[in-house]
């Protein structure tokens, strides 16, 4: 699934061939995807520039004069920058065509992103207006995890994934950091101490940032705008090595489920 590194490489990609372009169509392949596509944006788009282009969380948001279309990849999707000559395959669900004769084209095999529209401030939309700060934000310190962990029996890795604590902390990456802080993924929120906090907001921070300058991490569905895999996959410490030796001990790295989703660390590095 995208996590906030592959958004941030989706936007980047995107950006010098949508950024300030009019919309000359808008085709819809398929009406649904995890909610329908608003009928009205392929009536109302064309005609239109693309006045900004931010990333929210692991939202893309194309802002128009009249509002804002919200894109969110889903467990599958991905946005290719095109030639309108280029035919469309079996997933290919919505181009953004522009007059300047490129596409952004939405590739969704799963078919559980979105492509949604709003008139109000995009920040206002429910889908967003209750998420927590960016972890680029000055306020994502170890003191403010602190403070919102109090009573927090909840695992540390379901704490720091929950987007009402802060965005973009993805499965991947949560095991990441919380090995690099040497923190049990299992142990309560409320148990982390200050210290450990320091270091586990910073080694989010960090390795976000090195997973963004690698183009993301690619393990099987995501590709950057031009069909590139995402090179962080060859940096990975614990994530999807079950049994493989530890690089900084040797022990076996293991394999727990959390919140449905599995969860790598090293028991011998990480208390």
């Amino acid at each position: 699934m995208p996590e906030l590194p592959e958004v941030e490489t989706t936007k980047a990609g995107i950006t010098p061939a949508a950024l300030n372009q009019t919309i000359s169509e808008i085709i819809i392949r398929a009406p649904k995807l995890r909610w329908p596509i608003p009928k009205n944006i392929a009536k109302n788009l064309p005609g239109q520039i693309v006045r900004s282009i931010e990333r929210r969380a692991k939202y893309l948001l194309l802002n128009f004069d009249t509002g804002t279309l919200i894109l969110h990849l889903g467990m599958s999707g991905r946005l290719r920058v095109l030639t309108e000559a280029t035919p469309a395959q079996k997933h290919d669900h919505v181009d953004i065509c522009f007059t300047s004769g490129s596409i952004l084209r939405y590739t969704d095999p799963r078919r559980f992103g979105a492509i949604l529209w709003t008139p109000e401030p995009a920040l206002e939309h429910k889908l967003l207006v209750d998420l927590g700060p960016e972890p680029f934000d000055a306020e994502f310190t170890g003191k403010f995890l602190l403070e919102r962990a109090k009573n927090k029996k909840i695992a540390i890795k379901l704490f720091i994934m929950d987007s009402k604590v802060v965005v973009g902390v993805g499965n991947i990456y949560a095991s990441e950091a919380l090995f690099a802080a040497k923190i049990d993924p299992r142990k309560p929120a409320q148990q982390v101490t200050l210290d450990q906090y320091n270091e586990l907001a910073k080694h989010i921070k960090r390795i976000l940032k090195a997973a963004i300058a690698k183009g993301g991490t690619t393990l099987r569905d995501f590709y950057t705008t031009t069909g590139e895999p995402g090179y962080f996959s060859q940096k990975l410490q614990v994530y999807g090595r079950d049994k493989e030796p530890c690089f900084i001990c040797n022990a076996p790295i293991e394999s727990v489920t959390l919140g449905q989703r599995n969860t790598f660390f090293c028991s011998n590095c990480q208390s």
